[in-house]
């Protein structure tokens, strides 16, 4: 049987909905385009005991686990900063980890986000540590 001749199952349902006049809209409906979704940029410095401990590794570690991409490298002024990309969702967790938990020898003051926006492609293509 031709099976390439036949439409995907969803394509079928769209055109089927399309042809009763049903609005064909992105799933969850009355969201914009899944929000969740949205690509976000944001700029992050970290202040506490944050060099010497693991904490790029770490902060390398948890981003990309959480399938995001950016930077982190230590500063001269004893801080760490850097920059995450991704969905606005993992962002979210990213920054909590940021500010809460870190590395686990680390002990974090506070943590500065800057710069947030939304992007239209990720920039970077892994979460990389800048020596």
């Amino acid at each position: 049987p031709a099976a390439s001749a036949r439409p995907a199952a969803g394509g079928l349902l769209v055109a089927l909905l399309s042809a009763l006049g049903c609005p064909v809209r992105a799933p969850g409906v009355g969201m914009n385009m899944a929000e969740g979704d949205t690509l976000i940029s944001v700029d992050y410095e970290i202040f506490g005991k944050v060099q010497g401990v693991f904490f790029r590794k770490y902060t390398q570690a948890e981003g990309k686990k959480l399938g995001l991409v950016g930077w982190v490298q230590n500063t001269d002024q004893g801080t760490v900063q850097g920059q995450l990309q991704g969905p606005v969702s993992k962002v979210r967790l990213m920054q909590e980890w940021l500010e809460t938990k870190g590395s686990p020898k680390s002990h974090i003051d506070r943590a500065n986000f800057r710069n947030e926006k939304v992007i239209l492609k990720l920039d970077y293509s892994d979460f990389q540590i800048v020596k």
